[in-house]
């Protein structure tokens, strides 16, 4: 019996193909980079929490320990921001404690029929919880932006941001509001792999250190460095954690901590933790300085210049103002002896004809040193007609008959010529005076 072929519309395989090509884009897309930090800015958390309660059922018991991870949290949240023991830390009853409670966080729990025993981090609202905590709003004292660079090294390799590991994700979801260090915490989005890696902290070239605090909006930088060792793949693991600061990667503490069970993830949230606290001492120690070099170096000095003596200054040459003189006249003789008076008009620099018309309106663009109140005074003591506005002034002869032009003023006489008109007539030969 041969069996039946199965008939496949050509549509669904279409449908098929597009399908896997979509996973595959997604794949690609979604990549193996970016952890978001998330923000703790409106919330104080505290963590490891214990609890071990007994109930008469698993509700009752899970219900009860809350209650008591909410008073003990805000207990140790409380000496904390006092810096003092536990013990003097006031007592809140659990009405206003669920109030200032935003929410909390399950790290480890073990649920039984009548018994609850979980490490639990209690966050509280920082707006709510500050009248409380004595302190105003909660805030409490900043270092100066730190860029942090989060460095795993594992197998021989050392990783930042290029890849998603256990120790870029437990610094993402470490919250920062009770810390004194403000840390800017990158994504590995973007060009953050190229920017922010491991080779970055080994460079010691300043010039592209300052490119990178500016595009950050940080003021110095802090390395945290973690050299992670397991026994087998998934068994106990040991991880020595340092932390260094400054471009030239200043060492200013280092822990060991070890994981029996194999946990990296709780292994390197309790480091990120413990290395937080490691930058605290160092700030309060005075030993998170910026680096004097980070700072732009000063221009260069200018060369000093010769002092050389400045002539007396020298009178301006009065500047020429320019006016249009329109020469109103049905005959180019009143045309002609209006360009020449003009051009032997004192004070005039030069005379342009812009338009002649001789049976009607000339324009001329006359260059006068002076307003044009006193061209047209000059003009007019000449016997021309003149009246102005402006800048422009309108010409006419009298009767259709320009004033003739003025004779040209003689030169004067010069001193060799004043001495030989004041000497006698030479006598000629052969007569006496």
């Amino acid at each position: 019996m041969i069996p039946r072929r199965l008939a496949v519309p050509l549509s669904l395989l279409l449908a098929a193909a597009a399908g896997v090509s979509a996973v595959v884009y997604a794949q690609l897309e979604s990549g193996d980079r970016g952890i978001p930090p998330i923000d703790s800015t409106g919330t104080l958390e505290v963590t490891g929490v214990h609890v071990d309660v007994g109930g008469p059922d698993a509700q009752s018991a899970r219900f009860a320990g809350w209650r008591i991870a909410q008073r003990l949290g805000f207990r140790a949240l409380w000496a904390k921001m006092h810096n003092a023991p536990v013990s003097q830390a006031p007592n809140l009853p659990d009405g206003t404690l669920d109030q200032i409670v935003s929410s909390i966080n399950v790290e480890n729990e073990q649920i039984g029929p009548n018994r609850y025993i979980a490490d639990l981090g209690v966050l509280f609202d920082r707006a709510r919880a500050a009248p409380f905590l004595g302190v105003d709003g909660g805030q409490i004292q900043r270092s100066a932006p730190m860029l942090l660079i989060p460095v795993l090294v594992s197998g021989g390799t050392e990783t930042s941001v290029e890849l998603r590991n256990a120790w870029q994700r437990a610094w993402a979801q470490f919250r920062t509001s009770t810390s004194p260090i403000d840390y800017i915490r990158v994504s590995g989005l973007g060009a953050d792999p190229l920017l922010i890696n491991a080779a970055q902290t080994a460079r010691p070239g300043r010039g592209w250190w300052r490119n990178l605090l500016d595009l950050y909006g940080a003021s110095d930088v802090l390395v945290a460095q973690v050299q992670l060792q397991r026994l087998y793949p998934g068994g106990p693991a040991r991880a020595r954690f340092v932390a260094m600061h400054g471009p030239d990667r200043e060492i200013v503490g280092g822990f060991t901590l070890t994981s029996n069970t194999g946990d990296i993830q709780k292994l390197m949230a309790d480091g990120a933790r413990q290395m937080d606290q490691t930058f605290a001492q160092a700030l309060a120690s005075g030993h998170l300085l910026r680096d004097s070099s980070l700072d732009l170096p000063p221009p260069p000095a200018l060369p000093e210049q010769p002092t050389v003596k400045s002539a007396p200054l020298q009178a301006a040459a009065p500047t020429n103002n320019a006016y249009q003189v329109q020469i109103i006249g049905n005959d180019v003789k009143v045309y002609n002896f209006a360009m020449a008076h003009l051009r032997t008009l004192p004070g005039v620099a030069s005379a342009s004809p812009q338009m002649i018309n001789p049976s009607g309106t000339s324009y001329v663009l006359v260059a006068f040193h002076g307003d044009i109140a006193g061209l047209a005074a000059a003009l007019s003591a000449r016997g021309w007609q003149v009246d102005f506005a402006g800048t422009v002034i309108h010409l006419r002869a009298p009767g259709n008959n320009p004033p003739p032009i003025p004779a040209p003023t003689p030169p004067a006489p010069t001193a060799a010529a004043a001495t030989a008109a004041a000497k006698p007539a030479a006598t000629p030969p052969g007569q006496h005076p």
